[in-house]
């Protein structure tokens, strides 16, 4: 097909004539374009920008990769740009000691729109990585209601995800107890824990957007995390869809650079308990303990019981007791000493 028939297949309708029919507009054949001819590029462009978002990709193809540079030299604070970028991206190769969670564990969660119109945010995915950046858990979060908006130009998250998703129970308890007696880096990092139903310490928690601002390191009270990585590591993120992996990362290589003066302003943590309990061990081959005293209870420790008293009953004759029960008010002052309150006269 002619490229001036391809033409005339896309141009809008003409302005019907004063009094005419009304012109109808055509309906476009796609069978009929070539996959050589112009309209035949068009259409598939047309279609690539209306189709859902591929893995990875944002509606406009940028390898934001080829743009950073990972031979640099230069350092900061002891920490390599190159190192930092690298790891970013997911570039690095780990030992076995580098797998291990350690002492600092960057955390990033994604939403995705719930109630009505989706203005409701619940968490779909949370992704944990340590201070080398390598991850400890990401996990898809399987959603109690219906989503009404996946967000996948931003939160990168889709319907297919949710197929192995586990639940949020079982989530929350993973991220708790992988956190415990560690320290947190995070960026606006209340926000997650509020998704997650969690809470932590406050001297294990360390946010890069609260520091950076309060060190000034960038001219805003709340700076977004890709301004942020921006200025400081030259890097580009969030383009298009966004990970959590990814995101995690770059605020754990924001806190690197600035980890020595960060700190100043923390109190060490204390140094963990001994594993070794102090209660008193019982051993089998000891000599069997003292013989219980009378009572019951400890030796020394009176347990009320110890202590019995016994009273001799006295027998008296039945006349007795009928003479004394008889005019008894006689024998006031018979013992010669005078009685509390009597008086002589």
């Amino acid at each position: 097909m002619s490229a001036s028939a391809a033409k005339k297949i896309f141009q809008k309708a003409k302005k019907p004539e004063q009094g005419g029919p009304p012109h109808k507009r055509r309906k476009l054949d796609r069978s009929q374009l070539s996959s050589g001819s112009p309209g035949a590029a068009l259409v598939s462009s047309q279609d690539t920008s209306t189709s859902a978002f591929p893995r990875g990709n944002s509606t406009t193809v940028i390898d934001r990769e080829l743009a950073v540079d990972f031979t640099t030299s230069e350092t900061k604070n002891g920490e390599s740009f190159a190192t930092l970028r690298k790891m970013i991206f997911g570039r690095l190769e780990y030992t076995s000691a580098q797998k291990d969670p350690g002492k600092y564990l960057a955390i990033d969660c994604e939403m995705v729109g719930v109630g009505i119109d989706g203005e409701e945010s619940s968490l779909a995915r949370v992704s944990i990585v340590n201070y080398w950046g390598s991850v400890q858990l990401d996990e898809f979060v399987k959603q109690k209601e219906r989503v009404a908006d996946y967000r996948t130009k931003w939160s990168g998250i889709r319907p297919s995800d949710m197929v192995k998703a586990k639940q949020f129970e079982e989530v929350q308890k993973t991220v708790a107890a992988l956190t415990k007696d560690r320290i947190i880096v995070g960026h606006a990092v209340h926000n997650d824990l509020k998704v997650l139903l969690l809470s932590h310490p406050g001297a294990c928690i360390r946010d890069t957007q609260r520091l950076a601002a309060k060190h000034n390191v960038i001219n805003s009270k709340r700076p977004a995390l890709r301004n942020l990585v921006k200025q400081e590591l030259d890097v580009v993120i969030q383009g298009g869809e966004h990970s959590s992996v990814t995101d995690a990362r770059a605020t754990m290589a924001v806190f690197r650079l600035h980890r020595k003066e960060w700190e100043k302003g923390f109190k060490p943590l204390p140094a963990p308990r001994a594993g070794a309990s102090k209660k008193r061990k019982f051993d089998e081959s000891s000599e069997p303990a003292e013989p219980t005293p009378p009572g019951g209870g400890r030796k020394g420790v009176s347990s009320g019981l110890s202590t019995i008293v016994k009273r001799t009953p006295q027998t008296r004759s039945k006349s007795t007791v009928k003479t004394a029960s008889n005019n008894w008010w006689t024998t006031l002052g018979a013992s010669g000493i005078a009685g509390k309150g009597s008086m002589k006269l």
